[in-house]
């Protein structure tokens, strides 16, 4: 989680990406969560890849290991601090690559209901997509075991689009892999990648086998973040509204998500909106929006937007994106 999250801006201006709320609980959160459902099994250790300590700072530091305490782990943070690519970003942690492990890049959420196979020696999550070619995706031999990893093929290898998670019964194996990558400065557009270090596992003989997600919601882009912020509301038919709210000649259409502290007077709020703690709607009309704590908005009609923390919005615009402290007045 080293990278500024550059798609998702102004959001992530300040702001790491995998901690931007979605439905009102941040991306890595949730992440984390559902991965543990998956495991199924104590987890001893979450290592955190991140950046440098300006923009992930200590405060940061503490959400990390606060999460990690949820689920009576330990937190260990590593910094990447030059974007050298996901193989890189992996041996930044090299002093705890041992074990069983899982890999995940947290800007993704996932829904999987289905168990997988911890005696192989790899497992990579994929999603089956219609449009192949704008991913990477898996190929599969006779016994669909993955034997090849193609990058937006130009001909049909399959469906199946990695998304991002991967399991090892022993990461040991892939640090070795990696550690002969980097040695051997084997870039692919000036970064170290994973897939290197896949591949040459596969190469040895390894067993890789496909895990299947039944929902991957991307939140890669501010588009992206709205989609998934309507499908987890509307998955869940979730109606959180905290009893600390106030509600003045106003109506909420479910499903929503309203944290505590917020004020709502003379609007309509929902479907598919969340909002933050401590922010204030006023004479609006809202859906399928994204509002983050401490946030002002007045005589808005607005949808499909996203607003960061601590802005002030008055205005007319209909499809809206600002990031935290802004003021559109």
């Amino acid at each position: 989680m080293a990278g500024r999250g550059s798609r998702l801006r102004p959001q992530t201006l300040i702001t790491p990406k995998p901690l931007v709320p979605i439905a009102g609980i941040p991306i890595l959160n949730q992440l984390v969560s559902d991965t543990i459902k998956l495991v199924d099994e104590p987890i001893d250790e979450m290592i955190f890849i991140i950046g440098d300590p300006i923009f992930f700072d200590e405060i940061v530091e503490k959400n990390l290991d606060l999460l990690a305490k949820k689920y009576n782990s330990k937190a260990t943070i590593f910094r990447q601090l030059k974007p050298l690519g996901t193989g890189h970003a992996i041996m930044c942690a090299k002093k705890s690559l041992s074990g069983s492990a899982i890999v995940i890049y947290p800007d993704t959420l996932i829904r999987a209901d289905q168990k997988f196979d911890k005696n192989a020696d790899a497992v990579i999550w994929t999603k089956q997509v219609s449009n192949p070619e704008a991913y990477g995706v898996v190929k599969l031999n006779e016994n669909n075991e993955i034997i090849d990893l193609v990058e937006k093929p130009k001909n049909f290898i399959s469906d199946l689009a990695v998304i991002g998670i991967y399991y090892f019964k022993e990461i040991s194996q892939l640090k070795e892999k990696l550690e002969m990558v980097i040695s051997k400065n084997k870039m692919n557009s000036g970064e170290y990648q994973i897939n290197d270090g896949l591949l040459a596992m596969m190469k040895d003989g390894r067993k890789f086998l496909v895990g299947e997600v039944k929902e991957w919601l991307d939140c890669g882009n501010v588009k992206k973040c709205i989609a998934a912020n309507k499908a987890i509301l509307y998955e869940n038919n979730n109606n959180f509204v905290s009893k600390k709210i106030k509600l003045i000649n106003s109506k909420i259409i479910h499903p929503c998500y309203i944290d505590e502290h917020v004020i709502i007077k003379d609007s309509f709020v929902g479907p598919y909106v969340s909002i933050g703690k401590g922010s204030e709607i006023i004479n609006s009309s809202i859906s399928n929006t994204i509002i983050q704590a401490n946030s002002v908005i007045k005589n808005a009609d607005i949808e499909k937007s996203m607003i960061g923390n601590n802005c002030t919005y008055d205005g007319q615009g209909r499809e809206i994106n600002i990031g935290d402290f802004s003021e559109l007045i």
